[in-house]
This record gives structure tokens, C-alpha cells and sequence, in this order.
């Protein structure tokens, strides 16, 4: 087993508080937005196995067998195929899709036989990988997911009483629904940037005079005014305004598979995702937007967002069950002075994170890793692991094989 010691992204969309709550840190004062644990390139966590700190990535990629497992370094190559984050929200994040696994591939061919550098601003694909993700709430969190039905939406927007989303509505109105979620869509991010600033100040007050009254879509309307004050002129928030307002309670669950737009608003969370970190903007940011390539990605079909809560196997693990091979997301929850332990799987990389209380992990060969809140510990393939806690909540992040 090893301690991980984990590297904090500054993202100016971060919360300057949460993490270092978690973690019983001072703030520094500037955003802490998201804490990497896994062997991503960007930020790997490192090990100290005796020689001092090492990347976890280049001890994986010294003995993937015993690290990884055989069966995960034959579906997945000899790579940690997911990546763990807490992630702290304290203002929108960019309105975004990720590719699936066919059109990660290709961009990432595409843009490599065109010689984009990886780290050009203009890049869309930074890897041939696509990125499902699962965020699990540690406190109330707000994010956006889906397209609402069109004759929803038509009527929320037209509620707004703002001339220049009357267009929008016609056509959420009078179109079959994959035509009209693209067509309005393509129209929102195409329009003219001083006509559509105006579009956006007035949806922004609009809503947010409605979000102060009883109607149905209140928290809805409350969230996108919050958007139209981080973003002002942005065409992000009128694309926003299509979807889905999700609120997660601590311990629920958010999957978002391929194609389907999303932003997250505000609040603490666990995130597990594949190891890639492919993104397509559609606003809310001032980073490259590709509008064609989105295009290309985007599933125009309106969802029900599925809130997941954990099913309990018969030891007691709580599983967030998602369709993907590359991660698999659970927790175990022990009582104060709990003193029956929990034994681990083994043939698969696991990372542990302790979210609450305090947390104990044994090997056979007697070595004992003590974990209190906020911090996390890789365990190899190879290794059995006892796992006790007093009063203690712990995240399992695995392969799904």
C-alpha cells in the first residue's frame, strides 16, 4: 500500500474553502478546484516506496503485472485507466461534452497528423480516450445534465418574456426534437455577439426575477441567473438554459456519458472518470470553442437525468453501478468504533480515499496505513487489504472488469 500525496489544480472556478476543510489545511486564499489522485501525466500523484517521491505513473509503468493485474493490463494497457478527483465548485464550470471512444480516436489522429502541439489553446483532443465520468456529492451540488424535452424548455424560455428568445421558442415549439435541440443550439452559439450579450442580460435579469417567485422552475431559473452573472454576454448561458437543472443531496450520484452536455454549479464532490481528459466547450468559458467539432459530438436528444444512489452488496460496500469498464465507483461506511473490517478484492489497482473519520488499512505482510479525512492510498493488484474505520467513509475507485 502506499500513501498518495496528490496535486491541487488552481482552476479560477474553484472553491477557495472546500478542500482544504476536507483536508484540515489552512486556505491559501486562491481556488483549489479539484484534487488528482491517480497516474494522469497532467498531475500524477506520487508514492515514496523507500527512495523518495515518485510519480505513480512511473512505478505503474515499471511493473504494470503486479501493480495493475493481468486482466486490467490486457483490457486496458499497462496504464491506470481511471482517474479520481475531489472536485470544489464555487461557480460554473464550462458547458461541455466529451467524445466517445470512436471519435476520440480519430480527432486525436486527425489533430496529431495536422501537428497540433497537446498543448495548443486550439487542441480539442488531448488523448485518444473517451471520458464517462461519475461525480458522487459530499455536499448539496448543483450541475446541469441533459437536454430538457423542447416543449419544456419552449415554455421556460418563453416565460422569460424576452423578445429575442422568441425565435428559439418557435422552434423548440414547431420541430421534431433532434431538429430543434440542434438547430436552436447551433443558432444560440452562432448568433451575433453584441445582439446575443443584450439576449443574455435580459434572460439573466428575467430569470432571476422569476427565481424569486413560487413557480416550478425556481431552483432552475435561480441557477441560470447565477450563470448569467459569472458569464455576462456569454452565448453559454442561453445553451445552458436547455438543460436539465440537477440537484444532487451527499451520497447521490451523477453519470454523464458520451455526447451529453453538462456543467457543474457549485458544491463538493467525489468524481471518478476514465483517464483521459477530452473536453469539447460550448460556453461559459473563455477557452477555445470549436463549434463544428461539438456539433459533431453532441447527442441531440433530451434525458431524465438518472440520480444513482448506492447499492449495498452483502458486505456492506456501496456500489454507484455505472456501464463502463474503466472505473468502478463505491463506498463502505463504518460506525464509530466499528470493529469488524472489510477485506478487499484483489487483481485489480484500487485508490481509497477517506472522506470522513478515521480509516485503517492492512496488509498481510502486517503493514498498517492509517487514513483520516482527505487522504488517499493506492493499493496494488497483488496486495491483500483489510479495511476498518472508526467512524469512517471511504470511496473505493477500481477497474470495472
Amino acid at each position: 500500500m502506499d500513501r498518495l500525496a496528490n496535486t491541487v489544480r488552481p482552476y479560477a472556478w474553484g472553491s477557495t474553502t472546500a478542500i482544504p476543510e476536507l483536508l484540515g489545511t489552512a486556505p491559501t486564499g486562491e481556488p483549489q478546484a479539484e484534487l488528482w489522485m491517480g497516474a494522469h501525466p497532467g498531475a500524477p500523484s506520487r508514492v515514496d516506496r523507500g527512495t523518495g517521491p515518485v510519480p505513480l505513473c512511473d512505478v505503474i509503468g515499471a511493473a504494470p503485472g503486479p501493480e495493475l493485474g493481468a486482466a486490467a493490463v490486457r483490457r486496458f494497457g499497462p496504464r491506470l485507466p481511471f482517474l479520481l478527483k475531489l472536485l470544489a465548485a464555487a461557480s460554473p464550470l464550462s458547458l461541455q461534452v466529451h467524445p466517445d471512444l470512436d471519435r476520440a480516436k480519430a480527432g486525436f489522429a486527425e489533430e496529431e497528423a495536422r501537428g497540433i502541439p497537446h498543448d495548443a489553446p486550439h487542441r480539442n483532443y488531448k488523448d485518444a480516450n473517451h471520458k464517462p465520468e461519475l461525480l458522487v456529492a459530499l455536499t448539496p451540488f448543483d450541475g446541469l445534465c441533459g437536454f430538457r424535452a423542447p416543449d419544456e424548455t419552449a415554455g421556460l424560455l418563453a416565460a422569460l418574456d424576452v423578445d429575442s428568445l422568441k425565435p428559439y421558442v418557435d422552434l423548440l415549439r414547431a420541430r421534431p426534437e433532434t431538429d430543434a435541440l440542434r438547430e436552436v443550439l447551433t443558432a444560440v452559439l452562432g448568433a451575433d455577439h453584441t445582439a446575443m450579450a443584450e439576449t443574455v442580460e435580459a434572460a439573466g435579469a428575467a430569470a432571476e426575477r422569476l427565481a424569486a417567485e413560487d413557480g416550478p422552475h425556481r431552483a432552475a431559473y435561480a441557477a441560470y441567473a447565477s450563470i448569467a452573472r459569472h458569464y455576462p454576454g456569454d452565448p453559454g448561458v442561453v445553451a445552458a438554459m436547455l438543460l436539465n437543472h440537477v440537484r444532487l443531496n451527499p451520497g447521490e450520484g451523477l453519470y454523464l456519458g458520451a455526447g451529453v452536455p453538462h456543467a457543474y454549479l457549485d458544491g463538493l464532490g467525489v468524481e471518478i472518470m476514465a483517464n483521459s481528459d477530452n473536453v469539447l466547450r460550448c460556453g461559459l468559458t473563455p477557452k477555445h470553442v470549436d463549434i463544428p467539432e461539438l456539433l459533431r459530438v453532441v447527442r441531440f436528444e433530451s434525458t431524465v437525468p438518472a440520480v444513482l444512489r448506492p447499492e449495498a452488496d452483502a458486505g456492506g460496500e456501496e456500489v454507484y453501478a455505472t456501464p463502463v469498464e474503466e472505473f468502478r465507483l463505491s463506498r463502505q461506511v463504518f460506525a464509530p468504533a466499528s470493529e469488524t473490517p472489510a477485506t478487499l478484492p484483489t487483481g485489480a489497482p484500487q485508490i481509497l480515499l477517506c472522506t470522513a473519520g478515521t480509516a485503517v488499512l492492512s496488509a498481510d505482510d502486517g503493514t498498517r496505513l492509517t487514513l483520516r479525512q482527505g487522504e488517499s492510498a493506492f493499493a496494488r493488484a497483488d496486495e491483500r487489504v483489510e479495511l476498518s474505520g472508526d467512524g469512517a467513509t471511504v470511496f473505493r475507485a477500481t477497474v470495472a472488469l
